[in-house]
């Protein structure tokens, strides 16, 4: 049997905060299930910023000497993908963003219609989380903003979610509550 690998990566700069508990949450419910997990925190990650040059397209990885090579690497690896980023005015964090710029080449191919996916047969989970209140934090788009930020990458790249799972109104909560926990862990069953 082969091993399964699990991509975990964090997209906000508090190691300690909501998203980082979400993406724990999911990786311990992984690790229990017999993935192989990498974990990586963009924040603490030499990633330049996209150049525009699309070298990447012929390449399939970026040709930018940095951090991201390692990540490009695992992406190709694993068979699932865990994210967990904030709501930065209704999107994801500018680290996030860079991500996404950075992988283009590793993601999709150019053609002369619709870009042809280079990840299909993977899956993903999205993770995030916002201070704004539930439901206001989705009648005024601010979680559905970052989720679908990040779901159009993932789909482009030919992935399929698992989940989408947004924690809200988060700025006096100290702890995951237990229906986020019960989405993630069903999400990673």
């Amino acid at each position: 049997m082969s091993e399964k690998v699990l991509l975990a990566i964090l997209g906000s700069p508090h190691g300690n905060g909501m998203c980082a508990a979400m993406l724990n949450c999911a990786i311990g419910k992984a690790e229990k299930n017999g993935y192989h997990v990498t974990k990586i925190n963009l924040y603490e990650k030499n990633l330049s910023y996209c150049k525009g040059c699309r070298a990447c397209m012929n390449t399939q990885t970026c040709i930018q000497k940095d951090d991201l090579q390692e990540i490009a690497a695992c992406l190709q690896k694993c068979q699932t993908v865990l994210l967990a980023a904030p709501v930065y005015w209704a999107n994801v964090p500018a680290a996030v963003k860079n991500l996404f710029d950075r992988l283009l080449g590793t993601a999709m191919e150019e053609t002369n219609t619709f870009p042809r996916p280079r990840l299909k047969g993977k899956e993903y989970l999205l993770l995030t989380s916002c201070n704004t209140p539930f439901p206001f934090s989705w009648i005024f788009r601010q979680s559905r903003g970052a989720i679908r930020s990040m779901d159009e990458f993932f789909k482009t790249a030919g992935m399929k979610p698992i989940g989408k799972i947004v924690c809200a109104g988060t700025v006096n909560k100290k702890d995951l509550p237990k229906q986020t926990i019960k989405k993630i862990e069903r999400c990673m069953s």
